[in-house]
């Protein structure tokens, strides 16, 4: 094991599936020459070559649509958008080619492409430049979607969408970065779709998160400790495939549930997992499932209103004080 930051966890794992695998390639916007946007691709055009790391004309439809493409032909793209946001331009490609390409030909073709895209609120980069897309991307079927909340998920997960032959949503919070954690330099260290991992175990309440809202909701955890307050914390890692039984199997245990999210709470993700609670869990349940989301609201610019907009650790922990004290 060895600590580093989520960049560089990605970074080794994009790596590694190149080294193993020749016909993983990976292009975008500044990926190459400036090593990306946040630093991410740092090192693979010097070890790679231009042949296999690109840089891309400022078109998503062209970089997802291209990847689609390549990705029937037997190469593994490793396309990375700017920005989530930036992803917009490219819903024709992702939603009705990307998605649907190996449905539509009953399984003839294989679609094993991956596009990364870093995301979220609270850098002050304004209303087009913060927002949380993931409730798009899981309402659509056909592609696999994770948000990994620690360097390790990020490196396990990334390569585990590599190899997989369909497409995947890799999502990465742009506040996590530089966040630092014990990662395996197995090269055959894997983190399987479909599995949410119990963070903290606890008694009297389930806090459900993803990505960053994940390492809140386990600050928040160990904050309420303090106060004789016991929270299991469980992070989903994946999205599409939702791991529900864990999910369900915690509640059951403890009796009352919080799910937390960044994305806005209409049509949220948070709602999805919530009455999925109440369909397996209901008879058990000692009080409402609560949800902590994003406003529903363009972000601001200004610091103090955008943290008003976005979950925050202090609201989670007045939140599972709250649900302690409402009965059904």
């Amino acid at each position: 094991m060895a600590e580093m930051t989520y960049r560089d966890a990605i970074n080794l794992a994009l790596k590694e599936e190149m080294r193993r695998d020749r016909t993983v390639v990976t292009y975008g916007e500044d990926v190459a020459l400036y090593e990306g946007a946040f630093k991410v691709t740092r090192g693979l055009l010097s070890e790679f070559g231009e042949l296999r790391v690109r840089d891309c004309p400022i078109s998503e439809n062209t970089i997802v649509g291209v990847a689609v493409g390549a990705a029937m032909a037997g190469v593994r793209p490793v396309a990375e958008l700017m920005t989530v946001n930036f992803a917009l331009l490219a819903m024709d490609q992702i939603v009705n080619h990307m998605a649907k390409v190996r449905y539509m030909f009953g399984g003839q073709t294989k679609v094993p492409m991956v596009i990364r895209m870093p995301g979220g609120g609270g850098s002050q980069l304004g209303a087009q430049h913060s927002q949380s897309l993931e409730s798009y991307f899981m309402h659509c079927p056909g592609m696999l979607v994770a948000y990994p909340a620690t360097p390790a998920d990020a490196k396990g997960l990334l390569k585990t969408s590599i190899r997989d032959d369909n497409p995947v949503i890799f999502l990465e919070h742009e506040l996590l970065y530089n966040s630092k954690g014990e990662v395996p330099e197995d090269p055959e260290f894997l983190v399987p779709f479909g599995k949410a991992v119990v963070m903290r175990e606890g008694e009297q309440a389930t806090l459900v998160g993803y990505g960053r809202m994940a390492i809140l909701a386990l600050q928040a955890a160990q904050q309420l400790e303090k106060e004789g307050i016991s929270c299991e914390v469980i992070d989903l890692r994946t999205l599409v495939p939702l791991d529900m039984e864990t999910v369900l199997a915690s509640v059951r245990k403890t009796g009352r549930a919080m799910v937390i999210e960044e994305c806005w709470k209409s049509a949220g993700l948070g709602g999805d997992i919530a009455s999925r609670i109440y369909e397996g869990c209901f008879d058990t349940l000692l009080a409402p499932v609560r949800r902590i989301s994003g406003l529903d609201v363009p972000m601001p610019y200004s610091r103090k209103i955008e943290k008003l907009c976005i979950p925050q650790l202090e609201g989670i922990v007045q939140g599972v004080r709250d649900l302690l004290n409402e009965p059904f």
